[in-house]
């Protein structure tokens, strides 16, 4: 499988992720600049975490305006798969390509610790691999990560699970403690109607090996894969 993996000034996950999928899973990734206006042979794209542009005026607000983001747009509206990481995340929140938005922080103060989730769904290209009721044990690395939304499309979200991951205790509940920004339903991660488009805050290419303290980030990649083995692939040329 070939993966782009996008590469914003001030991107500092992005090797990361290109370690994840070649290193580790064996796939090829490569580092796309944000200013080319074509992804060329990718068969998915990451969107990785960081400070893209410094986060000024908003995270995600100015990488949403990048060259390289129409192809992006493109990519996902052809049924293409999708996902963003923490800054990631916002910025495909911001692009319009997931609904809501992430904000500061319950606590004002950046958190990075490990946390527990809940996949509520396994019924996505990014979850279909997770096994029934295991909890990934990943980190959080982010200032502004709480999700918002307003009740209509919290509702929606819920209906149609799109919830991909809840952040949980060690038991499994969706607790206030177990809450690291104060999100909306304890949302770690949502994905699109189409479910071809996903994003979260926590870090899974920072949880791919043992030596790191968990490899459980590999599950979500793993399913991506497979399911991109399973269904006819998206090229943008």
């Amino acid at each position: 499988m070939h993966f782009a993996v996008l590469q914003f000034p001030g991107s500092n996950c992005d090797q990361d992720c290109v370690y994840a999928l070649r290193n580790v899973l064996g796939h090829s990734a490569r580092l796309l600049w944000h200013k080319e206006t074509s992804l060329g042979p990718a068969d998915a794209v990451v969107i990785p975490g960081g400070f893209s542009y410094g986060d000024y005026l908003r995270t995600g607000a100015i990488a949403r305006f990048s060259p390289i983001m129409p192809a992006v747009l493109d990519f996902a509206a052809a049924g293409g798969l999708v996902l963003g990481i923490c800054n990631g995340f916002q910025i495909l929140c911001e692009a319009g390509l997931l609904p809501g938005a992430l904000v500061r922080n319950r606590s004002l103060q950046f958190r990075c610790e490990h946390v527990f989730l809940k996949t509520p769904t396994t019924d996505s290209p990014f979850t279909g691999q997770i096994p029934p009721g295991k909890l990934l044990r990943v980190p959080v690395a982010h200032g502004e990560g709480c999700f918002f939304a307003d009740d209509a499309t919290l509702a929606q979200l819920e209906a149609r699970g799109q919830i991909l991951w809840q952040y949980v205790n060690a038991r499994g509940e969706p607790t206030e403690a177990s809450n690291p920004n104060g999100s909306l339903l304890n949302i770690a991660g949502i994905c699109n109607a189409q479910r071809n488009v996903a994003g979260l805050m926590p870090h899974p290419e920072r949880a791919c090996e043992p030596l790191l303290g968990s490899a459980d980030g590999l599950w979500i990649f793993k399913s991506m894969i497979h399911a991109l083995e399973t269904r006819p692939l998206v090229n943008e040329a």
